[in-house]
């Protein structure tokens, strides 16, 4: 088999667990003209060297990458992974540099190459040039996926070192066709691409994309597979499904439910009021801005603390939404002005304007503590809240969930269902 090939090169990363998905999507991937195949770990630890072996099986012609991430006995798992047919095995940066050298030896009796991952290496610089004077054939610069939810980008990581390696470079972490370009123009031969190929309801084009993108080293458009900092942009495409399992299944105000208008989402304005008194929700009004949500806790019970007469001044500030852990009224023309009151129950007896609580404090809604610019995004689904601290990475999680869902939905689609796309019987957990 000729190992040759002209850099840069695209390098599919399979982080499934599961094999079969993970064989189709290499398959697309293949047909769309990705150069290298590699085996993730979550699909090494999953399924085993087996995985590489039938990737061997399957793409004879591709290199295969085993991504060990070795940290410990170098020599034994470089043998295991070439003899399963690897063709580079991916040892981490951090570890020993006795582990490193055992690696590289190993692979010069095996004939495969040593990656070195510096995926989390305190002093990057530094611990690239080391490793490029230990003879790894390549150093790929790696930003978590937990790193990318939070913003870090792994271009700029990368240019702070392209002209002081002699070795290859590769590059991982949130590349898509957008990125792939400049992770070129920066001196990456290696491009590694997961989530913007493996998500892809058309793996095939995805991969086109990019491949057009790194020998044009011009930028391809995506609306997908991109991590933001403004956390709104996200939010406005998700829903709280997938908001709430970004959150581990968790988030949602219990009880509360859409009573009119549609999706929304915005920056919360926060009340606390007595069951009944409408004084301080109303007030509230007069301190929230375009696009927040007036969120009041009204102690879940009591006279209607909303109405009408305040949506309609909801809806001439643009305001987003309100939310009541309490109850609302005038639900007919409220319906009737679009504007979207969540609520925990309807009645048609107002209470009184006493005075009583405070706004723009913590409050209870929903059994959920909501604090005062927290983001709250509701839908037919129900309310959740992410606290503002951790928006910007439970967004990019939230857009993890919704890319991962329409590869999913594209393969059953294609004649399967979600039992058998998942392997759902075979991951049960065991009694």
């Amino acid at each position: 088999m000729d190992m040759s090939s002209e850099f840069p090169v695209l390098q599919v990363a399979l982080d499934f667990v599961n094999l079969k998905r993970a064989v189709k999507a290499a398959g697309e991937s293949v047909e769309g003209g990705v150069d290298w195949i590699e085996a993730g770990t979550p699909l090494i630890k999953s399924e085993g060297l087996n995985s590489v072996r039938e990737l061997r099986k399957r793409f004879p012609d591709k290199k295969i990458i085993a991504d060990m991430k070795v940290m410990d006995t170098g020599r034994f798992e470089v043998e295991a992974a070439s003899k399963a047919g690897a063709d580079v095995v991916v040892v981490l940066g951090v570890t020993d540099d006795s582990t490193v050298r055992e690696a590289v030896e190993a692979c010069r009796n095996y004939g495969c190459e040593v990656m070195a991952d510096l995926i989390n290496a305190p002093d990057l610089e530094k611990r690239a040039l080391q490793l490029d004077s230990m003879g790894v054939d390549y150093i790929c610069v790696h930003v978590s996926i937990d790193q990318q939810m939070s913003g870090v980008n792994p271009i700029k990581e990368l240019s702070r070192i392209a002209d002081k390696i002699k070795t290859p470079l590769a590059v991982a972490g949130g590349i898509n066709s957008e990125t792939a370009a400049e992770a070129v123009k920066n001196g990456a031969s290696v491009i590694i691409v997961g989530g913007a190929i493996i998500k892809a309801e058309d793996a095939r084009k995805a991969t086109r994309d990019i491949k057009r993108a790194m020998g044009g080293k011009r930028r391809v458009r995506s609306e997908l597979y991109k991590k933001y900092t403004l956390p709104g942009k996200i939010f406005e495409r998700v829903s709280t499904a997938n908001i709430s399992d970004a959150m581990h299944r968790s988030g949602y105000m219990q009880g509360i439910r859409l009573l009119s208008g549609s999706r929304f989402m915005g920056t919360a304005v926060t009340v606390k009021t007595c069951p009944g008194d409408w004084a301080k929700p109303v007030e509230a009004i007069d301190r929230a801005g375009e696009g927040d949500v007036i969120v009041v806790d009204a102690g879940s019970t009591g006279k209607a603390v909303w109405g009408e007469l305040a949506s309609e001044s909801c809806v001439r500030k643009k305001i987003a939404a309100v939310v009541v852990d309490g109850a609302v009224r005038d639900i007919g023309e409220i319906r009737g002005l679009g504007f979207p009151v969540c609520a925990m129950e309807v009645k048609p007896v107002a209470g009184e304007p006493k005075g009583m609580g405070e706004i723009n404090i913590p409050v209870t809604c929903g059994s959920l503590n909501v604090k005062p610019g927290d983001w709250v995004i509701g839908d037919s689904d129900g309310v959740v809240v992410v606290s503002r601290d951790k928006a910007v990475e439970v967004a990019n999680r939230a857009l993890d969930v919704y890319e991962k869902e329409n590869r999913v939905r594209e393969e059953i689609r294609g004649g399967s269902t979600l039992s058998s796309v998942l392997e759902i019987e075979r991951w049960e957990k065991t009694k």
